[in-house]
């Protein structure tokens, strides 16, 4: 168990990366609005996430390089490799900037759940401290955090997400039958874009390229692949269960409309008492500040790898971009602005590189030249392509989405 535990790391940062205050607020919509119906969805997002991640991890292992790195070497025809560097570099730097201060804001209203809310007004402007404090904390945790320091953060950050967001599961009491009949599919139509929205919020393309590079750093040799498929399938399916969590927390709320995170906790209260709102804010201060450090750790990652940067994580050009993300998200989230044009940018950027990469990713983990012996099977080229088709659909229905709000 104790050598379980030192081999923690990687697929944690994964897990903490893809349960985010956006995670958050789509699992309480879904669970509020169809119950515990989605559970089978959460499932099968779960699944689908473990293999692109297994293979991105695989990748990372074998080649001893990040993602962004093996496309500048495999892909040969300059024109492709620069337009899917571009492509890349738009989805994951532009688009982490953009949500970096959703990030923050999510904390800060777990913070808020906690405490009163905490507000500096210069005139017009009224600045949020609670964003500006958990902003700060972030920058501090990443610039002087070594990788091993970072791990530890993160195991003690996802503990305390996953006891906060399970003890409030348990604390709303919810019907055990109607949990295990929410896991068989059902009512597809009728949740068709939350079910999208569940599938979206844990398939997560920077994850792709956060995990392939955390790997290549953390491990060396084919030998250690055992370690990095069980240290994954633990942490991506504890992340699931969180996941599972928050839907069945508000499911089992019976509140009748919720927007965010917040909504949730305010109708848990005076259902289940105190201990439930706090819990439940503390999941989101926890999931909050997880997603404000690995959103610009990961596109300081694909920077790096795109530019082919020294890897050095103390290199001051590396640093230099997840601090300008950092600092995006303190400012955005602290006066509550929000770049509207940006992030719809980001979205279509999102949708059109998850099955860009899917497909590339499931290229080079077929191919001798790079993986050896350790390139994909039979079976895992059958699940590899079912989880291409769903990126596919995934990327068109967030493309039209955006497109549709004009």
């Amino acid at each position: 168990m104790k050598e379980f535990l030192k081999n923690l790391g990687p697929g944690i940062l994964v897990s903490a990366a893809f349960i985010g205050p956006g995670t958050v607020t789509v699992c309480s919509i879904a669970g509020v609005e169809f119950g515990y119906d989605l559970l089978w969805a959460l499932l099968i997002s779960v699944i689908g996430c473990m293999l692109l991640q297994e293979m991105s991890a695989r990748l990372g292992l074998i080649s001893g390089m990040g993602l962004s790195e093996n496309i500048k070497s495999q892909l040969a025809n300059p024109i492709l490799r620069n337009i899917a560097l571009l492509l890349v570099f738009s989805a994951i730097v532009i688009g982490n900037a953009a949500y970096e201060a959703g990030n923050i804001s999510g904390a800060a209203l777990g913070l808020q759940g906690i405490f009163a809310d905490v507000s500096l007004n210069l005139g017009n402007l009224k600045i949020n401290l609670w964003s500006c404090l958990i902003g700060g904390l972030a920058f501090i945790l990443l610039f002087l955090g070594s990788y091993k320091q970072l791990e530890k953060v993160f195991i003690g950050l996802v503990l305390l997400m996953s006891l906060s967001f399970l003890i409030t599961a348990i604390l709303t009491k919810p019907d055990l039958r109607l949990i295990f009949k929410g896991l068989i599919p059902s009512n597809v139509d009728a949740g068709l874009l939350s079910i999208i929205a569940l599938v979206g919020t844990t398939v997560v393309p920077y994850n792709l390229f956060l995990h392939a590079s955390l790997v290549s750093e953390k491990w060396k040799g084919a030998g250690k692949l055992g370690i990095v498929r069980k240290e994954l399938i633990f942490s991506i399916g504890l992340g699931g269960l969180v996941s599972m969590a928050i839907l069945i927390c508000a499911a089992a709320s019976r509140i009748q409309n919720i927007e965010n995170a917040g909504d949730l906790a305010a109708g848990l209260e005076p259902l289940f008492g105190e201990a439930a709102t706090v819990f439940l804010a503390l999941g989101l201060l926890a999931a909050g500040i997880t997603s404000s450090i690995t959103a610009p750790l990961a596109a300081a990652y694909v920077v790096r790898g795109c530019l082919g940067w020294k890897p050095a994580r103390n290199d001051w050009k590396f640093r230099m971009v997840w601090m300008s993300i950092v600092l995006l998200g303190i400012i955005f989230s602290s006066v509550g602005f929000k770049p509207v044009e940006v992030i719809q940018f980001a979205q279509v950027a999102n949708g059109m590189v998850l099955p860009v990469i899917a497909i590339f990713l499931f290229w080079i983990v077929n191919r001798a030249a790079v993986m050896g012996e350790y390139r994909n099977g039979f079976i895992l080229n059958l699940f590899g392509i079912l989880v291409i088709g769903l990126a596919f659909f995934l990327g068109i229905k967030s493309i039209y989405n955006v497109l549709s709000n004009f």
